[in-house]
């Protein structure tokens, strides 16, 4: 028996024991909520309940960020269910994610409510984004075309940034060279605010690739980031004006060179009641990515502005109505050795509608919505979800959904390399269909246990497969899997596991779609003493998938992490990572960080932070 399967079977018999078995003792003992927060805003674009959410939802919060003492959103978002992550090289080479089996450029990712993937490559790169930024995360899993549009087939990573309440600060060591340090300062008042966030980050790094790579050089490839943030709002009468702006800027050194990356998304929006009971959020967006790497005389710019206003009103009797238009308008330019490879914009015009409610134990939702895209015309996708409370402790839900996602700049125009890897303007737009059903268990107010099962089909598929690797549309991918999620906080231990089991594949080539595992677990488990001492230990087991080249194997990692309050304002902290120093590969010729520690000095007046 191999060493993930074994994992998969403790982990799932001893969840089977903790809920059959008696839980009036543990609730009595622990009263706290579970660890989704009371309101999500992502799934259906409008506040809701995240206990009756009909969608499948992880949340990250703040204080997850800060018990994790994670060193990168990517390592993050690698223990999250029916996440796989990909990096070439060690903390700040580039990564990319794949939810539910989908494509990087599948998931649409989302900053303070403005779309940020780049133009070019239809990615962002959150190897960028350091989580001393991040004030929260909203994973909702499956399409969400029917309410955000384009690039929403595999589901939506929404990031909210830091908005903190007071002064916080942080300061970081750690082998590689690391060496961090981070400030926050907020102010509240009646009904405005201001939030600041600031930091910068060194690594001094590994080499990123190995002997497998094409371009294997052993020398250090380390990384410098700056990164700001301001949050703010005040109120006009009885409407709130708020203002969000992110900027990252990154040096990442690689084995033939070095880029420098840009990114600035920023947000305005107006939101409050209007007259006839009816409630708004009227938004503008914008995100610029500036990417240039000398040593390929290489030079991308992406540019895209967004407006959306969605309107949304409480029918008392029957549910829940939100209608919405958005407009955005997309810029593309590639530079080669100065020489203008494309350059290129487009706009679609958007208009949704969605519904929601509830009848005795039932609850529904159903959207619709319509995109005119000015280079490849309209697209309607649909998606509805229905959910039964089958008793306090039991709900199965039940949901379906359309996707479809434009080619991006590159898939379309992209000259190549030495004519590999072109692009190719006859591309179709993907187009997909998911069916998800579903169970969720919650025998007590700190304890809960979900399992979801999906299936995807994902047509016109962009794959650079043609000749000499061109860009074409493949026939179909197939996207089958399960998804289990279980959580307890009881007394001084908190406890989450989950684990997946997928089948992502090229049905026209009867070929595995690469780096996604077909099985996944992870589990998080901290203590927290008497007097405010946290210990937690960290494990993920990844099974082998394919790679360029062959199958990359499989893999475990333990990391420990701990933290001691100092008085009521400062803590220490330590983080172990890679505790048994074991190899792997995230991705075949690059290399992986070994074991490491990193120490940190955190400031946090006014709580002891590493209370549950």
């Amino acid at each position: 028996m191999n060493t993930t399967t074994l994992v998969f079977r403790i982990a799932c018999a001893a969840i089977t024991a903790f809920t059959i078995a008696p839980t009036n003792a543990i609730a009595a003992d622990n009263n706290d909520a579970i660890r989704q927060p009371t309101v999500v805003v992502t799934a259906l674009r409008r506040p809701q309940n995240a206990d009756t959410a009909l969608a499948s939802i992880t949340i990250i919060t703040r204080a997850d960020l800060e018990r994790s003492q994670a060193p990168d959103l990517i390592t993050v978002l690698g223990q999250q269910a029916g996440i796989d992550v990909s990096r070439t090289g060690g903390p700040g080479q580039a990564s990319t994610i794949f939810l539910r089996g989908a494509n990087s450029n599948q998931t649409l990712i989302v900053i303070d409510g403005v779309r940020v993937a780049a133009t070019g490559s239809g990615l962002f790169d959150l190897a960028h984004l350091p989580p001393e930024q991040i004030e929260r995360i909203e994973i909702v899993r499956g399409p969400r075309a029917a309410l955000w549009g384009s690039d929403a087939i595999g589901g939506v990573i929404h990031i909210f940034t830091r908005k903190p309440d007071g002064p916080s600060a942080r300061l970081t060591a750690g082998r590689y060279g690391r060496a961090e340090i981070s400030s926050s300062m907020g102010w509240q008042g009646a009904d405005s605010g201001l939030a600041l966030t600031a930091g910068y980050r060194h690594f001094d790094g590994l080499s990123a690739s190995n002997a497998d790579s094409f371009s294997f050089d052993p020398d250090d490839d380390g990384t410098n980031n700056r990164n700001v943030s301001v949050r703010g709002h005040t109120g006009i009468g009885t409407q709130q004006l708020a203002l969000s702006a992110l900027v990252t800027d990154a040096d990442v050194a690689f084995d033939q060179g070095a880029s420098s990356v840009r990114n600035v998304s920023s947000g305005l929006s107006l939101a409050g009641m209007l007259a006839g009971a009816w409630s708004h959020r009227l938004s503008i967006g914008l995100a610029n990515e500036d990417l240039n790497t000398p040593a390929f005389g290489s030079v991308f710019d992406s540019r895209r502005q967004t407006a959306d206003w969605v309107l949304t009103r409480d029918l008392a009797a029957t549910g829940t109505l939100s209608v919405g238009i958005s407009s955005e308008h997309e810029e593309g330019r590639s530079l080669d050795f100065g020489a203008l490879a494309f350059d290129r914009e487009r706009s679609t015009q958007a208009g949704f509608a969605a519904y929601s409610g509830r009848f005795g134990a039932h609850a529904f939702e159903a959207a619709l919505r319509y995109d005119d895209n000015s280079q490849f015309g309209h697209e309607s996708t649909a998606s509805a979800a229905w959910a039964w409370q089958l008793s306090p402790r039991w709900r199965s839900r039940l949901g379906w959904g359309q996707g479809f996602r434009a080619p991006n700049f590159n898939e379309l125009y992209s000259p190549g390399f030495g004519g590999l890897f072109a692009g190719n303007p006859a591309l179709n737009p993907e187009r997909s269909r998911t069916l998800e059903g579903g169970v969720d268990f919650t025998p007590a107010s700190n304890q809960r246990l979900s399992l979801s099962l999906y299936r995807t089909r994902v047509g016109d598929l962009v794959a650079f497969d043609g000749a000499d690797f061109a860009a074409i549309n493949i026939t179909q991918a197939r996207l089958d899997g399960a998804e289990l999620e279980y959580h307890l906080q009881h007394r001084a231990w908190r406890f989450d596991f989950n684990a997946g089991w997928q089948r992502a594949q090229n049905t026209s080539a009867n070929t595995d779609l690469l780096r996604r595992a077909p099985r996944k677990a992870a589990l998080q488990v901290s203590h927290v003493s008497s007097k405010g001492w946290l210990l937690g230990i960290d494990g993920t087991v990844v099974s082998a998938r394919a790679d360029f080249g062959g199958d990359l194997g499989g893999y475990s990692r333990f990391d420990l992490r701990s933290s001691l309050p100092i008085g009521s304002h400062w803590q220490i902290e330590a983080r172990l990572e890679n505790l048994l120093a074991h190899d792997y590969t995230l991705a075949r010729g690059f290399n992986t960080p070994g074991r490491s520690l990193s120490v940190s000095l955190a400031l946090a007046p006014g709580s002891r932070k590493n209370a549950f």
